[in-house]
């Protein structure tokens, strides 16, 4: 009698200590949102953030260039924006939010000229950086990095 009631003295104290762990780690804050969506009802659009003018230095394996670019909400659809002055070009881009921090973007301009990237924007210091590759036909011509702040 007294193994049997040890042995269900630990299996309830198992059960509790398993209860309190698993309901501890949920909350309201385990949200997972739609893609371009975040905050704790999901409707806050994460594009957003990225809306307005950025002003900032860009390093590319061919020359270094100061500038602004915009970044625009779309009207196709709520998780697109239009990304433009890339290259400090006017070269115009499209593109899609990949989660509550970043998008991926392409675009095609005159003479056979392609670029595509990604942008990410770091929530704790609101710098923007925007990786990507200017291509002319199939040959890449070359590979830029713009770090930048809103204005």
């Amino acid at each position: 009698m007294k193994k049997a009631r040890l042995i269900l003295s630990a299996s309830l104290l198992t059960i509790g200590a398993f209860s309190a762990v698993t309901f501890s780690s949920c909350s309201k804050d385990d949200v997972t949102c739609n893609v371009g969506y975040e905050g704790e009802d999901c409707k806050t659009l994460s594009r957003d953030k990225f809306i307005g003018s950025w002003k900032g230095t860009e390093d590319c394996t061919i020359g270094d260039d100061n500038y602004n670019i915009g970044i625009a909400a779309s009207s196709n659809n709520e998780i697109t924006i239009i990304y433009t002055n890339v290259y400090n070009d006017n070269y115009t881009a499209t593109g899609t939010m990949t989660g509550t921090n970043g998008f991926t973007f392409s675009g095609t301009a005159a003479g056979g000229v392609t670029f595509n990237g990604t942008a990410t924007l770091n929530s704790s210091t609101g710098m923007l950086t925007v990786s990507y590759k200017v291509f002319t036909g199939t040959t890449e011509t070359n590979a830029c990095t713009f770090n930048g702040t809103k204005l």
